[in-house]
């Protein structure tokens, strides 16, 4: 089965900064769903958050998180956490990396989520997360929101969502 990959939407943060970057009347004609972003924080945070239809409930996820020194793991029973943000304390003009995937999107199960994301400050500190989430609703996603864990993304922040068609 080969992957079709459709760009629905690209976001990007102007002057001033967002308190998050959101993806509104999603359409249900894709299988899964990728959403694809380089953040900024004018905060001390790495944290990002996910949501989905303007949902805070029903949200929980377990995040692996290596720092290069050691890893821990923590679980979240209120929300679907991520890291991918850097600080803006840390090197100028770097940007944390974050990749979304979304199975089944308009299914009327439980949603999975899988997040991979990293963040630098150049050869000083660094993170890698693995983020299982879910979602328990029937609904299909039809929008989907990544908000800053404190503070803004800055500006130039970028996030692209993907549909996916297996065909």
């Amino acid at each position: 089965m080969a992957n079709t990959y459709e760009a629905i939407a690209t976001v990007t943060v102007g002057s001033g900064g967002a308190a998050n970057i959101e993806f509104t009347s999603i359409p249900a004609t894709y299988t899964d769903l990728l959403a694809v972003f380089s953040v900024r924080s004018d905060s001390g945070s790495v944290d990002t958050e996910l949501q989905f239809n303007s949902s805070t409930s029903n949200l929980s996820s377990r995040w692996l998180v290596g720092s290069g020194s050691g890893v821990s793991s923590t679980s979240f029973g209120t929300s679907i956490q991520m890291g991918g943000s850097t600080k803006s304390t840390w090197t100028s003009n770097t940007f944390g990396n974050v990749s979304v995937y979304v199975t089944n999107y308009t299914s009327s199960n439980n949603k999975s989520i899988s997040i991979d994301s990293v963040s630098e400050n150049n050869a000083t500190e660094a993170y890698a997360t693995l983020t299982a989430g879910l979602w328990s609703n029937s609904a299909a996603i039809t929008s989907l929101k990544i908000k800053a864990g404190s503070g803004n993304f800055v500006q130039y922040s970028t996030a692209t969502l993907y549909g996916i068609k297996n065909s």
